[in-house]
């Protein structure tokens, strides 16, 4: 029965001795490949390389079988397969370059990759029989994977940037031309601008003699028009110099008028200060007279309070004792009632059960003890 490791990249015992076996089978192989290529000076045809590409195609894909069923713990009759496949696959491949030596760089990066190959299964060798897991195998794939993807990354940037200097430099021989183009414009539009400076100059010759004139005809109307506003305002200074005259009459007599009204306001404001103080007297001498009588009125006041208070206290007593009346007779009414109410119950329990007065009336004892024999039999019964 196979151990099962819990973490998944962890083999048991005898999963790590079956791929430890595969591993270093791997690697004698791959060095007994290294002995055999050599690097010959003659190529080969493409037809050749088109078939050891499909090998190693086939090998890749059985490599990447073999590392899922690794991980997925797969049975092992299909590990054993495909380890079977992954050795013939190897040998067609060696016969192959034995058959049809590649070319000399071809050869170069194919040593290069099998003594990469050989350290790789070496490491993993050691790692599975050590540690009995092949993360340092999964770690390589991940890294060779980057490594291809970068690669890729480089080659799609750098077509990139051929398509893009293309496209540039096709940009820049559209824009030598136009800008040729937009040169010859430029000078014929010069020419075209020479030609109206000299009759913009002539134009504006004539019409800065036209101004001139229209300046100076201008200037005249303007002198006219001022001398004639300098009179204008001359009349209206006259007339504003008149009506200053007037209104410092009128302000001399409006001060006089205010003056006297002053006095007068000033006569009144003493005769109503008197009446102030007056007055003010007279309503000190009530508000004493008041305070007086808001004194007599407090104690008169306090009097009826203290006598309200008596009576309050009468009027609460007599109240407290007429409802304590009225209670103790609701209560003796509801005695009266309830006692009337028992006496009729007692009266009835006494009739139904014949108690007291309302006894049955007893016969001769003999007959009287038959009769309580007979009843005990039914209740037997």
């Amino acid at each position: 029965m196979l151990l099962v490791s819990d973490s998944p990249l962890e083999l048991c015992a005898l999963d790590a001795e079956h791929v430890a076996a595969v591993l270093e089978d791997c690697v004698d192989q791959l060095a007994v490949l290294g002995s055999i290529i050599t690097v010959p000076e003659n190529t080969i045809s493409s037809g050749s390389l088109n078939e050891i590409a499909k090998l190693l195609n086939s090998q890749k894909q059985l490599e990447g079988r073999y590392e899922e069923l690794v991980i997925s713990d797969r049975p092992s009759n299909e590990l054993a397969n495909v380890k079977q496949n992954m050795k013939s696959s190897a040998q067609a491949l060696v016969r192959n370059v034995k058959l049809n030596p590649l070319a000399t760089e071809n050869l170069i990066k194919l040593q290069q990759d099998r003594e990469y190959l050989q350290l790789l299964a070496s490491e993993c060798l050691e790692e599975v029989s050590q540690e009995g897991s092949f993360e340092g195998l999964i770690r390589a794939t991940v890294e060779e994977r980057e490594k291809k993807n970068k690669l890729q990354e480089t080659i799609l940037r750098e077509e990139d940037a051929r398509k893009n200097v293309r496209s540039l430099q096709r940009q820049l021989l559209e824009l030598k031309r136009s800008k040729e183009v937009e040169m010859q414009s430029r000078n014929e539009m010069i020419a075209h601008l020479k030609d109206q400076l000299q009759e913009t100059r002539a134009k504006t010759t004539m019409e800065r003699k036209y101004i001139e004139k229209e300046c100076q005809v201008q200037k005249v109307m303007k002198n006219k028009k001022c001398n004639m506003t300098e009179a204008e305002l001359q009349a209206e200074l006259e007339n504003l110099q008149m009506q200053m005259e007037e209104e410092t009459k009128v302000n001399k007599e409006t001060e006089m008028w205010v003056k006297k009204h002053h006095d007068q306001l000033q006569e009144k404001v003493e005769y109503w200060m008197d009446k102030y103080e007056k007055e003010v007297d007279q309503k000190s001498e009530e508000l004493s007279t008041l305070k007086g009588t808001k004194a007599n009125i407090l104690l008169k006041l306090q009097e009826l309070t203290l006598k309200f208070q008596e009576y309050d206290e009468v009027v609460t007593e007599d109240r407290a004792q007429k409802e304590r009346a009225q209670k103790a007779a609701e209560k003796a009414q509801l005695e009266i009632k309830s006692a009337t109410k028992i006496q009729a119950w007692w009266k009835g329990v006494m009739v139904r059960k014949g108690l007291g007065p309302y006894a049955k009336k007893k016969g001769k004892k003999g007959k009287g003890k038959k009769g309580k024999k007979g009843k005990k039999g039914k209740k037997g019964k």
